[in-house]
């Protein structure tokens, strides 16, 4: 049994080792979703990892940027969140390779609530 219990912690522990590391810098697309239909804009984000905590900027473009709070990556799941324009947007998204996919959603102050798509490439 405690020969099983190493072998499992063994193997967490090289699945966290191994985990990627998404430091760097991520621009792609944003394809907000709204009543009168679908408007693409640009997305562009600054990862800092260490190990599961993430850390950063994210914005519309490199030299419009915003801090970065609550980030985490779990697997290849990453959830943060950045605030700009009044409005907390929160972002749950997937790493693919060198692509993150996922969705981003915000309620501004008004009352009204954004979602979007959001699939980023690292920049090279």
């Amino acid at each position: 049994m405690k020969t099983f219990l190493c072998l499992c912690l063994f193997l967490v522990a090289a699945m966290t080792a191994s985990a990627a590391d998404i430091t760097g810098k991520w621009s792609g697309s944003l394809l907000i979703q709204a009543p009168d239909g679908e408007h693409a804009d640009n997305a562009f984000v600054i990862f800092q990892q260490k190990g599961s905590e993430l850390s950063g900027t994210g914005g519309p473009n490199e030299s419009e940027q915003h801090p970065m709070q609550n980030g985490k990556i779990i697997g290849n799941k990453i959830t943060f969140e950045v605030q700009a324009d009044d409005a907390v947007y929160k972002i749950e998204a997937t790493l693919e390779g060198d692509h993150i996919k996922g969705t981003v959603s915000a309620t501004r102050p008004d009352g009204e609530a954004m979602k979007a798509k959001l699939d980023l490439t690292r920049v090279k």
